[in-house]
């Protein structure tokens, strides 16, 4: 729906969001796979932020910014994902013109702060191989603090800026977002007035929180290689890159299709594509970042043995307190 002209110009009050399909066999498909995405994404980063705050041994820098982490992926997809479960099942796909404007602002926000949170985890890897008997010493609790408070003003700041300048143009209908969330590229598209303007601020924003970002990982991993490199036991140096493969996954499958959509220019938008690649960093990208630390991290397999251990022991002293040394016998327990 948009309002009649006025004087000058007319606003929409509402964005129609397009989604996938309009086939009602199709969208109950998406939404089953989606729903089972969403919650497995939910409950697999809820369960790392749980077992990193229960397990004293977990108290470190490299598991503190895993758990940001963790959280931003969270973030990022319930800022999406639900809406999206509803417009699958529901005739009516509209978003107001504020919830469009929230919802961009807030997926930017932890987009951004998340882009500047990999570059604090490769300088966390750094310290720890290259620096490793001053690591506690540098990566104090202090300054872990305050490079998580940066990342996220600084997210917010250019997520803020972003959205301020793309929503501020005047949309004058068609109001029909060829999209599943209120993507700044998208919504732009459908401004009444050239856009260049707004594209240079969004291509000022990438070099800052995109390719300094990727640059900054970049030099760390050069300096870590080289540190690797000097270490003559072998099996030391492949548990020294075993402990940046995790790391480096997860900003390939994030940092590739972000680049890709926000760094490409407005005459090779393509919308059908653009939604099936944003997928990679919004929804698969939350959920590959708990399989990914998870599998291949034997502190979290070992932190969550111990929870569940511990949970059984509650439930048999709870439920059979009178067998509870019979259950539990010492056999069983070593």
């Amino acid at each position: 729906m948009w309002m009649p002209p006025g004087q000058n110009q007319s606003w929409v009050s509402e964005f129609i969001l397009r989604g996938f399909s309009s086939d009602p066999t199709t969208n109950r498909a998406l939404f089953s796979a989606f729903l089972l995405l969403f919650l497995s994404s939910v409950l697999g980063n809820g369960l790392i932020i749980t077992l990193i705050c229960l397990d004293t041994h977990l108290h470190t820098p490299m598991y503190f910014f895993l758990c940001i982490l963790s959280l931003l992926d969270m973030g990022c997809v319930t800022t999406t994902v639900p809406q999206m479960l509803v417009h699958l099942l529901s005739r009516s796909q509209t978003i107001s013109f504020a919830g469009c404007w929230l919802q961009m602002c807030i997926f930017g926000a932890v987009g951004l702060t998340e882009c500047i949170l990999f570059v604090v985890m490769a300088f966390d890897r750094y310290v720890a191989i290259c620096y490793p008997l001053r690591y506690t010493v540098i990566l104090s609790w202090g300054l872990c603090t305050r490079l998580s408070a940066g990342t996220w003003a600084c997210g917010f700041f250019f997520s803020l800026i972003h959205t301020f300048f793309t929503m501020r143009l005047p949309y004058c209908g068609p109001n029909m977002v060829n999209h599943y969330f209120c993507e700044g590229p998208s919504v732009r598209n459908l401004a009444c007035v050239d856009t260049h303007v707004i594209e240079m601020v969004d291509s000022v924003i990438s070099v800052f929180m995109v390719i300094a970002p990727l640059s900054l990982i970049l030099a760390s991993y050069i300096c870590i290689s080289q540190a690797i490199f000097k270490i003559k036991s072998m099996q030391a140096r492949c548990k020294a890159f075993s402990t940046c493969a995790s790391h480096l996954t997860v900003i390939t499958f994030f940092y590739a299709p972000a680049i890709y959509i926000y760094m490409k220019p407005n005459s090779r938008y393509s919308p059908e594509r653009d939604k099936q690649i944003s997928l990679f960093y919004n929804v698969f990208s939350a959920l590959l970042n708990p399989v990914v630390y998870s599998l291949r991290n034997k502190n979290i397999k070992g932190a969550f043995l111990k929870v569940m251990v511990m949970a059984f022991d509650r439930y048999v002293a709870i439920c059979y307190p009178l067998r509870y040394t019979v259950i539990l016998s010492w056999g069983l327990c070593t």
